[in-house]
This record gives C-alpha cells, sequence and structure tokens, in this order.
C-alpha cells in the first residue's frame, strides 16, 4: 500500500489488487429505516459484507446542529435501528467526528471498498457529500448516492425556460406532469454482517435524551420513534383521518392530520412509501377521493418537495430574506416579548396553547402553528429568525428545508409568501378553528370554566363571569401583552417603509 495523502481532508491510497469481498459501507443519516432504502438495497443486493454506519458529525454548522427535541427523537430511532439491522446480521457502527475523517479512517480499518448513502439537501451537507464522492474515487472508492427522501430531485424539477420555480402552484404542476413516483422498496430479508468491525460508541453515551431534568415525558407519552412507528402511524392515518381530511385538517382539537412529519424527517419512512398508501387507499375507497382528500393531502407533501427545491436552489434560506427588502425591516428586540410568546404566556389563548403543546409534545397543529408564527412576526415585530431559531430546538420534525420556508412564507419575505399584511387576527382564527375551546381548554386549563363565547377573548368577560370561572386575568392568566388591532397597525406601517425603499 502505497503512503496516504491528503486529499480534501481524505486519505487516499493506490490499490495494488481486485477486492472482490471486501465490504460495503452503507452510512446512515436521515435515512433511519430498512424498508424503501435505495443505498441499503443497491449495497445487499450483491451479497458482499455489509457494515452499516451512522457518524455523529460535529461538523455540521453550529446554528442547525440537531435541537433539544430532535436530538431526543434521534436517541430514539437509532435505537430501533440498530436492533432491526442487528436482527438481520448488521449491526449498526456508531461513530462521531467529522464525517470527512471518520470515513477514511473506517475504510483503511475494515478494508472496504465502497460507501453508499442516500442524499442530503442541506447546504452544509451538498458541500460535504460533493468532496467525500469526489475524493472517495479519487482513491479508488467506489462511491454513490440515492434519493430517498424526496419524490423528485430538486434539480429535475424546472420551468420551461428551465429557470427555478419561486412559487408553490405552478411547481406543484410540473411535478405532477413528470412520471409518478417509483413504488417503494421491499426492506432485505437477509444482510450479510462485516467481520473485523473496529468498535464504536455506545448511543447512551452520546447523551442525545434529557436527564437533568428529564423534560421528556411529554414526548414519550405522544411518540414512537422508529420505522415500525412511522409505518404504524402511516396505517392509521390512511384507515382512518385520510377520508376526512381536507375538512378537519385545520381543526386543532382534532387528530386529523397524518402527524408523519417527524418521521419523514428522520427517514422513518419516505414520501414514495406514503405516497403509494395515500393512493391505493383512494383506489380502494371511493369516498376519500370524492372529498379531495387525496388530492389536498399529497399537495401538502408537495409543499415539503417544494420546501427542499427552495433549499438546495436558495441556499441562504435559512439565514437570510429570500426577497431583499426585508433586509430594511424595522423589527424590534424584545426580550420580555420573545419569553412570553415561547412560554405560553401571551394572554392569547389560540397562541398560548399552540406554545404550550409544542413545549410539551414537542409537535403543533399546523393551522395553530400559522397562528403563532404570525403573533411574533406582525403583532411583536420579532424577527421571524428568532422563531425559526426556537421551532429547531423544541420541535421533533425541525427541518432545515420545512422550518426555513414556512417561516419566511408567514413573514412575507420567502418565496410564494403570504402577503405581509395578510396579518392572522388570534381571537378570529380561534373562534373559527376551535369553536367549543376544545383545543385551548386542553393546554390552558386555567380557562377551562369560560364559556365558548369568551375562551379566545378572556379580557371581554365580565368580572362575574371570570370570579365563576375563577379566572384571575394578571395573576392566574396573563394580560395580553399586546393589542391586536394596535399591533397590526403598527406592523402594517413598518411595512410601509419597506415598500417606499422598494419603490
Amino acid at each position: 500500500m502505497a503512503p496516504p495523502d491528503v486529499v480534501c481532508g481524505f486519505f487516499a491510497w493506490q490499490r495494488t489488487e481486485t477486492l472482490v469481498d471486501h465490504p460495503v459501507i452503507v452510512w446512515f443519516r436521515q435515512d433511519l429505516r430498512l424498508s424503501d432504502n435505495p443505498a441499503l438495497a443497491a449495497a445487499a443486493a450483491d451479497g458482499r459484507p455489509l457494515l452499516p454506519v451512522y457518524i455523529l458529525d460535529d461538523e455540521t454548522p453550529a446554528g442547525w446542529r440537531p435541537g433539544a427535541a430532535s436530538r431526543w427523537w434521534l436517541h430514539g430511532s437509532l435505537e430501533r435501528l440498530s436492533a432491526d439491522l442487528s436482527a438481520l446480521g448488521a449491526p449498526l457502527l456508531l461513530l462521531r467526528g467529522n464525517a470527512e475523517a471518520v470515513l477514511p479512517d473506517l475504510l483503511r480499518t475494515t478494508g472496504a471498498t465502497a460507501v453508499y448513502w442516500n442524499r442530503c439537501y442541506e447546504p452544509y451537507a451538498v458541500e460535504r457529500d460533493s468532496c467525500i464522492k469526489t475524493d472517495l474515487k479519487s482513491m479508488g472508492v467506489e462511491a454513490d448516492s440515492f434519493n430517498a427522501s424526496l419524490l423528485f430531485e430538486p434539480w429535475e424539477v424546472r420551468s420551461q425556460s428551465g429557470g427555478r420555480y419561486r412559487a408553490f402552484t405552478p411547481f406543484w404542476k410540473a411535478c405532477l406532469r413528470l412520471s409518478e413516483p417509483a413504488a417503494p422498496l421491499p426492506a432485505p430479508t437477509r444482510i450479510r454482517g462485516c467481520d473485523g468491525v473496529p468498535a464504536g460508541e455506545s448511543l447512551a453515551d452520546w447523551r442525545l435524551r434529557p436527564s437533568t431534568p428529564d423534560w421528556a415525558g411529554g414526548l414519550r407519552a405522544s411518540w414512537t420513534p422508529g420505522e415500525a412507528g412511522a409505518r404504524r402511524r402511516l396505517q392509521e392515518f390512511v384507515d382512518g383521518a385520510l377520508a376526512g381530511y381536507a375538512s378537519a385538517r385545520d381543526v386543532p382539537a382534532v387528530d386529523a392530520t397524518s402527524r408523519l412529519s417527524p418521521h419523514l424527517h428522520f427517514g422513518e419512512i419516505g414520501p414514495r412509501a406514503v405516497w403509494h398508501a395515500v393512493v391505493h387507499r383512494a383506489a380502494e375507497d371511493a369516498t376519500v377521493a370524492q372529498d379531495g382528500a387525496t388530492a389536498k393531502f399529497l399537495s401538502e407533501i408537495g409543499w415539503r418537495e417544494f420546501s427542499y427545491h427552495l433549499l438546495f436552489n436558495f441556499p441562504a434560506l435559512p439565514d437570510r430574506n429570500l426577497r431583499t427588502e426585508f433586509d430594511g425591516f424595522p423589527w424590534h428586540d424584545d426580550s420580555a416579548h420573545v419569553r412570553a410568546w415561547q412560554r405560553g404566556r401571551t394572554g392569547y389563548p389560540i397562541v398560548d396553547a399552540g406554545m404550550r403543546q409544542l413545549w410539551h409534545t414537542g409537535w403543533m397543529h399546523n393551522r395553530v402553528r400559522m397562528v403563532v408564527a404570525s403573533f411574533l412576526i406582525k403583532d411583536l415585530l420579532i424577527d421571524w429568525r428568532v422563531g425559526e431559531a426556537w421551532f429547531w430546538d423544541t420541535l421533533v420534525d425541525a427541518d432545515l428545508a420545512n422550518n426555513a420556508a414556512s417561516w419566511q412564507w408567514v413573514a412575507g419575505s420567502g418565496a410564494d409568501a403570504a402577503p405581509y399584511f395578510r396579518i392572522f387576527n388570534p381571537v378570529l382564527q380561534g373562534e373559527r378553528f376551535d369553536p367549543d375551546g376544545a383545543y385551548v381548554r386542553r393546554w390552558v386549563p386555567e380557562l377551562s370554566a369560560l364559556p365558548n363565547s369568551h375562551i379566545h377573548r378572556p379580557w371581554t368577560a365580565s368580572e362575574a363571569m371570570l370570579l365563576q370561572s375563577d379566572v384571575k386575568l394578571g395573576e392566574t392568566y396573563p394580560n395580553r401583552i399586546v393589542d391586536h388591532g394596535m399591533a397590526r397597525d403598527r406592523a402594517l406601517a413598518a411595512y410601509k417603509t419597506i415598500t417606499r425603499g422598494a419603490a
């Protein structure tokens, strides 16, 4: 073996013999499943020894390392994947460090001659993976990547002029003109393990779960990370809530959404499996198709695709306004308001219910996400990046593409964004989508005795009604931190300052 050379962080060497039975490394990342895993299927296909590895990469940019809720989920997902792979004969090797340094070390130790992985689309991951693939090939190591995360690759969907889409509707129409997504691949039934595997790290030693204090009780009660949990959730959805999805999806007190978002983010299930399960169900039950549920739900999968399309084509999306006129927006810096929003203590019941649901379960209903985001950005004039960072840390489905695109959508600074002057009224949103107050009563129990007529506007209740309902504004429940009507006027005035500048 020739002396190693450093090439973009890799040790390169020349091979002088044909290595016909050396291992294939399968590098797991956001594809923590066995079924419909193209990299795993390709590696297992020719019977070579297989070495599955997960690398906790310390080189992820500091602002976008997994947040606390995501770390909790990652522990459970890796625990299940490791058990599933061990049952097939190839235990998961856990390593930690810079992937550009860890992989060549592993190649040298095991004599592996190929590395397969499924693609990630975050800007830092694209740059890293491109460098890794180039260096591996320069070393004579086979390197191949696959699509396990999306229905359509971002570079496949282009306008007739070859441009990048910045509006969802034409983007999704273009997607639907492409070939139907391929059927999901079956899981391997057997994997040939690899001998001489180096000692890895212990999942417990990574301390992904909180301990002092252990704040994850609500997460444990709400979720089952892992591929089996994902498949069970999908089956429950297509057999149940899918039929009424089009009409019930905006009602936060009803379990009418798929709740697949964290499973999709960690790759415990892929969008192809979701697509075909929904389409198959619609073919079996005409009422599902007639209600428009299938098309509506698949369009939500389309929004996920659109977010990745935006992130891939506009890699600064998580940090910078896509519409540059917002660079001059007069944001407020009010830590007391931010803290009240984070804790669910704004005095607006629907906002507080959503923020408390988020803290307890690591998830929030999508309709309420829009309401709380609009409140932070437009009622409080807080920079959307503050909300993006809080969601990143507290959501179990924190996903760079979806999180960034959604916050910019609400702010009005992104692609196909809601107009800045579209300002959600938190009272009217509550009365429309939670008319009997069931959602607010679940998450803001101190208001539970108020009648429906005042559950979303407790400040309008009479002293007698408040006393009868055991509500003391400013004590048992906070006063409003802003008046929505005045805040709306202030937001519109702020918006005019940047539209005049743009003109």
